[in-house]
């Protein structure tokens, strides 16, 4: 899932950086929205599995204290063994999400909407945000 978001992000990147390849500013933000859409809920779900395995693993750390069994010990470590990655994955949505936020902000900046402001977020107008960096990574 997360190479996924990546890739997409790569891509709208790609598209955003190429303008003259677009073929319509308007359809491209349309279809980011409703892709943004999308990954906000994988981010909900994903935020919810997280939070119920790290209560499961707090539970189970209690238990440790008051019954001192090695079959505990094992399911905590095994817990903790699933909650690590749920947390990694998080974090990359998150962050996924919050990258296409702002390629949503370049493609309106784009078709230079009347009335917005050159360095703010749409919906909030004021809010200053910094460009990501660009990512130099060889393909």
């Amino acid at each position: 899932m997360g190479n996924k978001l990546k890739e997409y992000i790569r891509s709208i990147r790609e598209l955003i950086e190429d303008k003259d390849s677009i073929g319509s500013i308007e359809a491209l933000r349309r279809e980011l929205l409703t892709e943004i859409g999308f990954w906000q809920h994988e981010r909900l779900i994903h935020l919810l599995v997280t939070f119920l395995f790290a209560l499961i693993t707090m539970a189970v750390l209690i238990v440790i204290m008051f019954y001192q069994s090695i079959a505990v010990l094992v399911l905590f470590f095994a817990l903790l063994c699933l909650l690590v990655p749920y947390i990694r994955h998080y974090y990359i949505l998150e962050n996924g999400v919050q990258t296409l936020y702002v390629l949503y902000e370049d493609l309106t900046r784009l078709e230079n909407i009347e009335g917005l402001p050159e360095k703010s977020i749409p919906a909030i107008h004021g809010v200053v945000i910094k460009p990501l960096k660009k990512n130099s990574s060889k393909q």
